[in-house]
């Protein structure tokens, strides 16, 4: 009788951990998303400049940038189900300044969902690799999946939220509040159940000395992590504008980005299963870099032409990058708690990187309104991802 209530318990904690990576991944880049379809509406109510309308992409990948290697060495100190509420609440609270309506509470509130989402993204690929040792890649695609399902949402009905809710903008940022409370309520639910069961050793992080910044194989991933996430926040940013300066509608440009994030959807779930059962990925990068490349010219040469196959190609190319991103914080290491410090550096030298591709994106379109100049940006990015690529996709740990 005592077997078969551990074995129920076990059952029931390994939903609650499953429920727990789908939505804590689902808060990850929602938030940051379902601003672009809006970013005109906010303009115009709050009388943006460009740079202040790039800044509300930027200040979360600065905020990713500035905290991550901080978040991973203080990750040790308490359990990290806990760390991850915290994330949540902090990034409630970010959620709620920024539609209170005022200019300084939006880059207030931008400044808390970075935080907020900066724990999350650092904490959760060491969550995985603790609770699911034997099941990493299923389980990141499953933290892939949720995180580009909810973004694909945000990028399609983002105007629609705010003509349902009534609130305008307002609504359509405010509803991802919703999310972020469900998330916080499995969070609970783990925590007490470890509590009655007196199973928290599971959840904690051992202490690791060893230097991430002395690795040469953990800059190659946070090279390579740095630069596919710039790819995507330019294209998340900008690629709205660049649509509408094309002549196409508004609420036809999201939709394009939501083609973008359903077509992310099955190769994320379905690359991280893959590619861990490979010795190394370097094949994998030389498809997604040329698929990138490709990408960029169709950009330049057809602009608007092929515009949904092109989001198809983004789509593929932006899933499997992100994928073998956070596939490489798991494999590329030999415990958990390297797991979170190399995601911890990544994500920090990474989003760093990331940072400044709207703002030089957006600059290089006022240089030269064809965008030309914009998009040569991103295949020159993406050159340089293809070299850090090939080094980070080797079978070699961080810590070798």
């Amino acid at each position: 009788m005592k077997n078969q209530t551990r074995k129920n318990a076990s059952y029931v904690l390994m939903l609650i951990n499953v429920l727990v990576v789908i939505l804590v991944s689902s808060n990850l880049r929602s938030p940051i998303i379902a601003v672009s379809p809006v970013l005109g509406d906010i303009r115009e109510a709050l009388n943006l400049s460009s740079f202040q309308v790039s800044m509300l992409t930027s200040i979360p990948l600065f905020m990713f940038a500035t905290c991550s290697v901080l978040v991973s060495r203080f990750s040790h100190q308490f359990s990290i189900s806990r760390f991850l509420m915290y994330s949540l609440i902090i990034l409630s609270f970010g959620l709620f300044l920024r539609i209170t309506g005022s200019l300084w509470m939006l880059f207030a509130g931008s400044v808390f969902i970075g935080l907020g989402i900066c724990i999350g993204n650092v904490v959760t690929p060491g969550y995985i690799k603790n609770n699911f040792p034997k099941q990493i890649g299923l389980m990141t695609g499953i933290f892939a999946v949720s995180m580009n399902l909810t973004a694909a949402l945000a990028s399609g009905f983002s105007v629609r939220i705010g003509e349902w809710t009534g609130f305008g903008w307002r609504g359509s940022l405010g509803i991802w509040l919703v999310i972020a409370g469900l998330g916080l309520f499995v969070l609970v639910l783990e925590l007490l159940f470890n509590k009655k069961n007196k199973n928290q050793s599971k959840t904690a992080l051992t202490v690791s000395d060893f230097n991430m910044f002395k690795s040469a194989q953990a800059w190659n991933i946070s090279l390579f992590m740095g630069l596919q996430s710039l790819f995507y926040y330019c294209m998340m940013a900008w690629l709205p504008s660049f649509l509408t300066d094309s002549d196409m509608q508004v609420e036809s440009a999201g939709w394009v980005l939501f083609a973008i994030q359903i077509t992310m959807i099955p190769i994320a779930f379905c690359a991280p299963i893959i590619a861990s059962k490979m010795k190394d990925q370097r094949v994998l990068i030389i498809f997604i870099c040329t698929l990138m490349f490709g990408s960029t010219m169709m950009f330049i040469g057809l602009k608007i032409q092929w515009i949904y196959v092109n989001a198809v190609i983004i789509g593929i190319s932006n899933a499997l990058s992100f994928s073998l991103s956070i596939l490489f914080f798991s494999t590329r290491t030999k415990n958990s708690a390297n797991a979170v410090k190399i995601s911890g550096m990544a994500q920090s030298v990474g989003y760093l990187i990331a940072a400044f591709g709207p703002p030089v994106f957006g600059k290089l379109h006022d240089w030269d309104i064809s965008w030309k100049s914009s998009f040569g940006f991103l295949s020159v990015a993406v050159i340089l991802m293809f070299y850090f690529g090939m080094k980070a996709a080797r079978n070699k740990c961080v810590e070798d």
